[in-house]
């Protein structure tokens, strides 16, 4: 087996006196997808920022490809392949949907010797396959929720990543939404080659999609492993899924668990 895509090495982070994350590792292979999950305040988007170098980590390391990255300003390791979205989307609001995927398409990975019209035409190519190519001169204020959920994505993926962070992209969607997004989100990791992590509370659309799930809980990976057993684990019910988690656990590989 090749080594891991991305290494995090005992990563550490406090705010004031409150312990966001306590020496955390974790492994991600490439083309996995992997559901971080836990209660809220677990620490989960706090190692996002860390991943992606919005925050500087206070112990540990973190390798990407074998090395060591952890010093690197977002916009490099953006370069590197590595793109993140929001769970409230982040779109420049003032420009149309097309002006923000140029953003990602100029000074993403590999497309510096790239023409304007080559960026325009990749982008197109997104945003048509996120639905949004009719909508690509509407300004990004304009969109509905969904859409901008649709061109957060779309602005993560003109950056060519290797490595995607999806922050509770589902939230907020109505169940005809939700069934779409998942299976677009799987479009996605097939069309692009992607490896994910997917911070997501919505448990049945993580259950038909990931590879892996980890789970966090008051800044300490709890465990980790295959989803089937995570969320049959008595310390994982407790802490997070509570009467839902055992029903999950009860249908746990069943095909019917996936309507829950």
């Amino acid at each position: 087996m090749e080594g891991p895509l991305l290494e995090v090495k005992g990563i550490g982070k406090s705010f004031g006196g409150l312990t966001a994350l306590s020496h955390v590792d974790l492994q991600v292979f490439q083309r996995e997808i992997v559901g971080l999950i836990g209660p809220n305040g677990a620490g989960k988007t706090t190692l996002f920022n860390v991943i992606a170098g919005n925050i500087r980590q206070d112990l540990g390391k973190i390798y990407f490809e074998g090395r060591n990255f952890s010093r690197l300003k977002p916009f490099k390791r953006c370069r590197l392949g590595i793109a993140r979205t929001y769970q409230n989307a982040r779109p420049f609001l003032d420009f149309s949907v097309e002006q923000n995927l140029m953003v990602g398409l100029r000074y993403g990975r590999g497309k510096g010797h790239l023409s304007s019209a080559d960026l325009y035409k990749n982008g197109r190519e997104i945003l048509s396959l996120l639905g949004l190519e009719d909508k690509r001169h509407e300004l990004a204020k304009n969109l509905t929720l969904v859409d901008r959920k649709l061109l957060e994505i779309a602005r993560a993926l003109a950056t060519n990543p290797k490595l995607l962070l999806l922050d509770e992209v589902l939230s907020g969607l109505n169940p005809v939404e939700l069934e779409k997004a998942i299976i677009l989100i799987k479009t996605l990791w097939g069309t692009f080659s992607l490896t994910i992590i997917w911070i997501e509370h919505i448990m049945h659309a993580l259950l038909s999609i990931c590879d892996r799930f980890v789970v966090l809980n008051y800044g300490l990976k709890l465990t980790e492993g295959r989803p089937d057993k995570v969320v049959s684990d008595e310390q994982v019910i407790e802490a997070y899924l509570g009467k839902a988690g055992k029903r999950l656990a009860e249908r746990a590989g069943k095909p019917d668990a996936l309507a829950e």
